[in-house]
């Protein structure tokens, strides 16, 4: 059995109960969060840095019904959405940088550190000859990495909190038609993500288009995302994913809504629907998946019972959902944190397995303690 090296005690606002592990930048613990939505002091944290980016503190609710996300965002003329992309002008609902989107692009030799590479065609050969172009990895291979420059989510922990920088330079935008052109022969796959595909979905889709209707071959199309888009979008995203023998790969960060939303700003309720729909989708396409389901572990908030919660509700739709479960590195507002111990991880991994998943993978595994 791994024994998990204690941390230095702390006391949370709430209970004053001393516990191992409290970011300063939530100041509670895991179970005065859960109980009793303890969200001030986070409010007050989130608030100073998203207006050091010029992005609203909440989501905007006297104005222009936007739609596109969890968040619904009613934008006064004039205004943008907790985005930050989405403006309201003269009435309209419109994407600030137009057709084009806050975005960088790269090619990522194949196979990445992709959540979904343990199950994938480009990690694994899966779906050969049809989606793959290996039995086994596709080594001489790339993928085109598009990270998009705005999120709907505001999470404490981001791992690419510096998204935020993307929307104030010019030089970061970039046009659907531009982008599928930087698809070459041996691109295999496009993955979407960021911040958020979400803001910027429509772009997302239009590149996808634009890149296979110049393509003959194998071209997997994915998304990573945190799922919060309408169900109109996830349906969309996840049809052209199916087709083309690609992934939609949600980031599901906390079963608890009260937890979920203190982490990351918004609820999980679209997220939760959207897995669901995808799930139902995926069982048309058994030899390759479309739905792979992540969790990050975040030490004192993330254990085995958001875990366990989230491996059930997985295994109630498919038991052979793949499910990753990811090792945390402290960034952003919860760099105070350490990294998920080995402990943490293995207490973790039991538990979705005893709720009645087949297929678990830690993943980042270098990053445990």
């Amino acid at each position: 059995m791994i024994k998990e090296k204690k941390e230095k005690m702390a006391k949370c606002k709430s209970c004053g109960t001393e516990v191992d592990i409290i970011s300063k930048s939530v100041g509670f613990c895991r179970e005065c969060i859960i109980k009793s939505n303890e969200c001030d002091h986070v409010i007050a944290v989130r608030s100073n840095t998203r207006r050091r980016y010029g992005l609203p503190i909440f989501p905007p609710a006297d104005g222009q019904r936007c739609g596109r996300c969890v968040n619904d965002c009613r934008i006064p003329d004039g205004e943008r959405g907790y985005c930050g992309v989405r403006e309201n002008i003269s009435g309209k609902i419109q994407n600030v940088a137009g057709d084009e989107a806050f975005a960088i692009a790269y090619h990522d030799p194949l196979p990445t550190n992709c959540v979904a590479s343990w199950v994938c065609p480009g990690g694994t050969g899966s779906g050969f000859p049809k989606y793959s172009y290996e039995r086994g990895p596709e080594i001489g291979y790339k993928n085109l990495a598009v990270f998009y420059g705005a999120c709907t989510f505001d999470c404490l922990f981001c791992q690419n909190w510096h998204y935020k920088e993307l929307c104030r330079s010019s030089s970061s935008r970039l046009d659907a038609k531009k982008l599928a052109s930087m698809v070459d022969a041996k691109t295999s796959c496009i993955c979407f993500f960021g911040g958020d595909p979400t803001p910027f979905i429509d772009h997302s889709i239009s590149t996808a288009r634009h890149a296979l209707a110049n393509s003959n071959r194998i071209l997997r199309i994915c998304w990573e995302s945190n799922g919060s888009m309408g169900v109109n979008y996830a349906k969309e995203i996840g049809l052209i994913a199916l087709e083309t023998g690609g992934c939609v790969k949600i980031d599901l960060k906390a079963w608890n809504e009260n937890l979920h939303r203190i982490l990351c700003g918004a609820t999980n309720e679209w997220t939760l629907k959207n897995i669901e729909l995808l799930s139902h989708m995926a069982s048309s396409r058994k030899d390759v998946p479309l739905l792979i389901v992540s969790t990050p572990l975040i030490p004192g908030y993330i254990d085995e019972k958001e875990v366990s919660a989230i491996a059930s509700f997985l295994a109630d739709l498919d038991p052979d959902t793949p499910y990753s479960l990811l090792a945390f590195h402290p960034e952003y507002l919860m760099s105070d944190l350490p990294t998920t111990s080995k402990a943490q991880a293995q207490r973790c991994l039991k538990a979705a397995k005893d709720a009645g998943l087949r297929r678990v993978n830690i993943g980042n595994e270098w990053l445990l303690r």
